[in-house]
């Protein structure tokens, strides 16, 4: 995959996905992580029906009955939760805030779990242990002095459903709607583009349509890294001959060929599977380009040839129909070509096998969400799969391949910085109080909120808030500049280090670890990626005797910022059960709630796209017509690419496991600037070379200086950098517009040798 030229750290990798490269490094996350004694059972519970969750991604489980249901990154979020090392108060008392600054993310992370409650002392520059009382009592002092609005309430994907639905509770009691959440920067055009097209902001599929399906169409996502458990369920259908065809700017090694590690054959043979039966180097922010390629090719073969439609479907079930014909009619092929990358044959090719299946899925990551253009890619990708009528049948339908184990349920149970009226209307008839209307802020407003200096406070539940956003310069002045910021985490990570006036983080239970309350041991809940609910319990004793619950802590504040509530608190968190009476009582689809999740495997959310029931405006499916291609305007120049941001195979989000990126064949950095070969020589580049990036943007430029250019099979006219030390190039601004969701994924830029003057 990479040039010939020799560079430090970056060498091919031959072997195939997982195999005996990803049992390796499980080995190698174990022994570095964690005691001898503890990582096989721990890692045996995992996704098991007495044990727990996954903390990593939301890809759902057999019905939790295999015997291993965790990969290699799976073992790495729980090994990296469930580590030996500690983080104690004289750590703190040895080291400032400011020297810890100076520590790399990873270095950050592989410190260790916090073990105490802390608050930062400004004349040391230290955080020092406080009693859990003391700092619940002056956060609900200086909250109670705060106008609601100028509070900010940050959620983590991997909160539980209980931990969620409190923390909802609490800010709306408290008088605002702002849940700025992690959602927010990645599916957030998922959670806005598929109500408006099918009636629901989630999937539709489940594992039995994988088994099902007869076509798979892959686009923008890497699943074996970022959804790894997926990598079994592509390697059977593709075992199965079912075709999977790709559109991703980058190839892969997932994506090409992925060898089982419980597949004894392949591992004693060192052989693999063919994953993708096709693959388009799609360019960044070319997928409306090319799924409207795919449905213009449809439409020509309909027109000569008949019976390529589901015309039955289309006047039963949709509206607008009439209105993507002409405007599929009026879109040029080269255009098409021009805009994606991809050649008109090669599209007429996927339509044809499109044609051809019964039943289709199509899944998507934030390769098509990651844009100025996200929700519009999303919305196409089910003006696709209408047209042939994959919704409601069996082996068909649309994936969004979500991140965080729990960011689905965590909206499901009402964290929104928009909630509908009716949710609204359950809580205050549930709870007594009237809920503030006003929509609240998103993750990129609560920060342009921090900026100006609206927002004073901010409560971040897990995450790594200031790191994950677009453009540090801003977003690290805005932290610091906060009148309080509280934290609920496991382990030290760069946003606790940029301290406001009062600063306090609060160590809390990890998802593999005991949690007891009044009443006993608890199980809490999460919702996977297929709208499955079922519970999750810890097994390992916890870090520390000081940890709390993350709804215990949540509780605890609200319960001394509103001293006049109505809201049992503290009974609720004594007793888990209480607090999912209460979200039975106020959002539909929790029938039966603390029955159903002690049922191995849980239970499914209403679907109604699955019945072809859509709670739409128009009670139908809505086609959406994306007028022409929309060439970004912030885009001109012959020598501007567009950058992608990724993550690199040793890193979950914002954590870093390690330095290493094998399948790409980097090792022990992240300092490189992936490129194809056209675009080197272009520049008059070579592998190796130092180079610039500078953002094509009419704001104040953006740079990132010093990266060593890398020969990559990448899209001519993309290249790629990891997140998130590319966010310097993200302009605060540059966002989609219907989702708020930051470009991560197709950033306008310059590359120059370093210390090569701007023409």
């Amino acid at each position: 995959m990479v040039g010939k030229r020799k560079i430090p750290g970056i060498k091919n990798y031959r072997g195939p996905a997982g195999g005996w490269g990803a049992l390796k490094a499980t080995a190698t996350a174990v022994r570095e992580q964690m005691e001898t004694i503890k990582p096989p059972l721990t890692l045996l519970r995992t996704n098991q029906p007495d044990g727990f969750d996954c903390p990593g991604c939301a890809w759902p489980d057999k019905e939790h009955r295999s015997t291993f249901q965790f990969c290699e990154n799976g073992a790495k979020a729980v090994t990296w939760e469930a580590t030996s090392k500690r983080v104690r108060p004289d750590f703190f008392e040895s080291h400032t805030v400011t020297s810890l600054l100076e520590y790399s993310d990873y270095e950050l992370e592989n410190l260790g779990r916090l073990t105490h409650p802390l608050a930062y002392d400004k004349e040391t520059d230290t955080f020092r242990a406080i009693e859990w009382q003391d700092a619940f009592h002056r956060i609900g002092e200086i909250l109670r002095k705060l106008p609601p609005d100028a509070v900010e309430f940050y959620t983590s994907g991997r909160a539980s459903n209980e931990a969620a639905f409190l923390y909802q509770l609490f800010a709306r009691e408290y008088g605002t709607n702002n849940f700025p959440d992690c959602s927010n920067m990645c599916h957030e055009a998922t959670s806005v583009g598929l109500p408006r097209s099918i009636g629901i902001g989630k999937g539709t599929v489940s594992l039995d349509d994988f088994d099902e399906c007869e076509l798979i169409i892959a686009i923008g996502h890497n699943p074996g890294t970022n959804h790894p458990r997926m990598m079994g369920t592509l390697h059977e259908a593709s075992r199965r001959k079912v075709p999977i065809m790709v559109f991703n700017p980058l190839r892969e090694r997932a994506l090409e060929r992925f060898a089982d590690p419980q597949n004894m054959i392949e591992m004693a043979t060192y052989g693999s599977t063919r994953i993708a039966s096709s693959y388009f180097q799609v360019k960044a922010g070319g997928d409306a380009a090319a799924i409207k390629g795919i449905m213009k090719s449809l439409l020509e073969m309909e027109e000569s040839v008949g019976d390529v439609l589901d015309h039955d479907f289309i006047n039963r079930h949709t509206v607008g129909f009439d209105e993507l014909v002409d405007d599929l009619a009026a879109t040029k092929w080269s255009d098409i070509e021009a805009v994606s990358g991809i050649g008109r044959s090669d599209l007429e090719m996927v339509a044809a096998a499109y044609a051809k299946s019964s039943a289709t899925i199509v899944s998507y990551g934030m390769g098509v969400t990651q844009h100025n253009q996200g929700t519009a890619n999303v919305r196409l990708i089910c003006d696709l799969l209408m047209l042939r009528g994959n919704f409601g049948k069996p082996g068909a339908g649309i994936c969004p391949l979500r991140g965080h184990s729990n960011v689905q349920g965590n909206r499901t149970v009402g964290i929104t910085e928009r909630p509908d009226a009716s949710f609204l209307e359950n809580l205050e008839h549930v709870f007594g109080f009237e809920a503030p209307k006003k929509q609240g802020h998103d993750a990129v407003q609560a920060m342009q909120s921090m900026v100006r200096r609206d927002s004073k406070a901010l409560f971040c539940l897990g995450g790594n808030f200031a790191v994950a956003l677009p453009d540090p310069a801003q977003s690290y002045q805005a932290m610091r500049a906060l009148d309080l910021s509280v934290h609920v985490a496991t382990k030290l990570n760069r946003s606790h280090l940029l301290v406001g006036k009062e600063t306090y983080l609060f160590p809390c239970l990890g998802r593999t670890e005991q949690d007891i309350q009044r009443s006993g041991p608890q199980s809490v809940t999460v919702e996977d990626s297929m709208s499955m609910v079922h519970a999750s319990a810890g097994k390992l004793q916890p870090a520390s005797e000081h940890l709390k619950s993350e709804p215990a802590i949540v509780a605890g504040i609200a319960a001394n910022a509103l001293p006049e509530s109505n809201v049992p608190w503290n009974d609720l968190v004594a007793d888990y059960d209480n607090i999912r009476d209460l979200i039975e009582k106020t959002i539909p689809g929790f029938d039966d709630y603390n029955d159903r999740i002690r049922v191995p495997g849980g239970f499914r959310m209403p679907l109604p796209p699955t019945e072809r029931k859509w709670e739409t405006p128009s009670g139908k499916a809505e086609f959406y017509v994306f007028d022409g291609l929309r060439a970004d305007k912030k885009v001109h120049g012959d020598d501007v690419l567009r950058l992608v941001t990724i993550r690199s195979h040793d890193q979950y989000n914002t954590t870093i496991y390690a330095m290493d990126d094998r399948y790409r064949g980097v090792f022990g950095r992240r300092d490189v600037l992936f490129m194809s070969k056209s675009d080197l020589q272009d520049r008059g580049l070579q592998q190796g070379d130092l180079v610039n990036i500078e953002t094509v943007s009419d704001g104040e430029a953006l740079h990132y200086d010093g990266l060593t250019a890398i020969e990559y099979s990448i899209a001519p006219g993309t290249i790629a950098a990891y997140y998130p030390e590319a966010n310097r190039l993200v302009p605060l601004d540059y966002i989609d517009k219907d989702s708020g969701t930051p470009s991560y994924k197709s950033i306008p830029v310059r590359v120059r040798r370093a210390g090569e003057s701007p023409a």
